[in-house]
């Protein structure tokens, strides 16, 4: 019997398959998707949601040019709603095209697909096989999938320190491929006997309507929607710009999990949501999505999302949208992360807890920080994060999701302090607060993977266009209001 582990070792090594064909990484686990899609539909018994021709068998048993010629014609059929009318198999087909040449290579791929040991696979569960095939694509950074791949410690501890509840609406309004939804829902399975002990009214609920989202790239999306179904979650997710008067239907959630993208729109354009009033005249898409987060949580809602450092202490828009949100929310823990855990990134990043205040005003009145980078190793392909690296802050955090249970400051010694709502106004409402020796350049100098050294250059080379790119926006600003000023002297 096959372990889950050994079925993507198999799955990820089918790749070298493709490598004449000219197919990346991410293409090949796109094309896998559309593959497993049709295998995995044959192996649950739900092939009734696929026309009889483009179904598994229909494609596995042909030959040659005969076999990519129908799966070429199969990928355009199924993402056509004329021909197909399940929605599901409609999103994740839709615009789907193979990277594909050769007839051999299809006839390889099918071929290990039905080799593979999918008693096992069932019995472990196809969603942990398919989030396994996802973890592997990001972790392997030639793939440079980590760019929407968070890490699953981070998720983990994100999750339990949130506690999602049955009957609650969860949203991701940057799903990448659904980690935080996926998580979720496995946690409220886990203390409900995988749902058996709601009604039937409540599980279709979970099923169908508790985990909402956004995405914005399409073979993005995919992957996202594939791993929700795997995973027991119908859809859920949409194929939009968050920051688009689309997202403005994402509203009304209990529970926001969320690792948005970082950087700024493309062309320097600023979000064009109506009911943005904080982050309207920025480009910077983190604090776009921070307003984003606080107004779309319901009166009590409650959200974590990792952000950037500069989130934390940039002048002009970031310090309004600070202050905005202490006001709306209770900003009650901010996690500063190590370095080295995004490959994408690189960059400085932080987990904020907050929750959404019956009213808007005041609902700040200490910030809990507590310090996971400072005199930490270096994190990356010969140290990778685990769930034991976050126990102490877990444990320092405490049983309330709101930050409401009994903490301990641990003083200048220690990696947990309290900071009153008046120390941090005193600061300018800048978030950005160490006391710690930071060890940052003495852990990267321990770094000896060409991949991970080749990161933190990146990581610091992307930090600092971000500075420019956001000094360069506040000088515009600043031109602009002056404009103003002397037009309306």
């Amino acid at each position: 019997m096959s372990s889950t582990l050994d079925i993507v070792a198999k799955l990820w090594g089918l790749c070298n398959v493709l490598r004449d064909d000219g197919v990346t990484y991410n293409e090949y686990v796109t094309e896998l998707t559309f593959l497993l899609f049709l295998k995995m539909l044959e192996e649950t018994g739900r092939e009734d949601r696929l026309p009889e021709s483009h179904r598994w068998k229909a494609l596995a048993t042909r030959e040659g040019l005969d076999q990519l010629t129908h799966y070429k014609q199969m990928l355009i059929d199924l993402g056509d709603p004329a021909k197909v009318k399940d929605g599901l198999v409609h999103a994740i087909f839709t615009d789907a095209q193979t990277k594909l040449r050769k007839p051999t290579n299809l006839k390889a791929l099918t071929g290990e697909i039905d080799k593979l040991d999918w008693f096992s696979a069932r019995e472990e569960g196809l969603g942990k096989l398919y989030e396994g095939l996802l973890e592997k694509n990001a972790a392997d950074k030639k793939s440079g999938a980590g760019q929407y791949f968070t890490p699953r410690p981070l998720i983990d501890c994100i999750v339990r320190l949130m506690k999602p509840q049955p009957g609650e609406i969860v949203q991701d309004p940057a799903a990448g491929t659904g980690g935080f939804l996926v998580a979720a829902d496995r946690a409220i399975k886990d203390r409900t006997d995988d749902l058996y002990t709601l009604p039937q009214a409540a599980q279709y609920f979970q099923q169908r309507e508790a985990f909402t989202g956004a995405e914005l790239v399409p073979d993005t999306h995919r992957l996202c929607l594939m791993n929700l179904l795997l995973h027991g979650i119908e859809g859920g997710v949409d194929l939009v710009d968050t920051l688009s008067p689309d997202g403005e239907s994402l509203k009304g959630a209990d529970l926001i999990l969320t690792n948005p993208p970082f950087g700024t729109k493309k062309g320097g354009g600023r979000p064009s949501r109506s009911d943005f009033s904080v982050t309207a005249d920025t480009s910077n898409k983190q604090l776009a999505f921070v307003e984003h987060v606080v107004r779309a949580l319901k009166p009590a809602g409650r959200a974590a999302m990792v952000v950037p450092d500069n989130v934390l202490f940039e002048d002009n828009t970031g310090r309004r949208l600070r202050t905005w949100l202490m006001q709306l929310c209770s900003l009650h823990t901010i996690l500063r992360l190590p370095t080295g855990i995004f490959y994408a990134q690189g960059v400085k990043t932080n987990v904020l807890f907050f929750q959404r205040g019956e009213t808007d005003k005041a609902n700040t009145k200490a910030v809990w920080v507590y310090d996971m980078r400072a005199n930490m190793p270096a994190f990356g392909k010969t140290r990778p994060l685990t769930v034991a690296d976050f126990a102490d802050f877990e444990a320092a955090y405490g049983d309330d999701p709101n930050g409401n249970a009994a903490r301990t400051d641990q003083g200048e010694a220690g990696r947990w302090r309290c900071f009153t709502r008046e120390t941090v106004a005193a600061r300018n409402d800048n978030l950005d607060i160490a006391w710690l020796r930071d060890t940052e350049s003495e852990a990267e100098e321990q770094l000896t993977e060409p991949e991970d050294i080749a990161a933190a250059i990146i990581g610091h080379l992307k930090a600092a266009l971000e500075e420019i790119e956001a000094v360069s926006e506040e000088l515009e600003t600043e031109a602009h209001e002056n404009a103003f000023r002397v037009a309306a002297e």
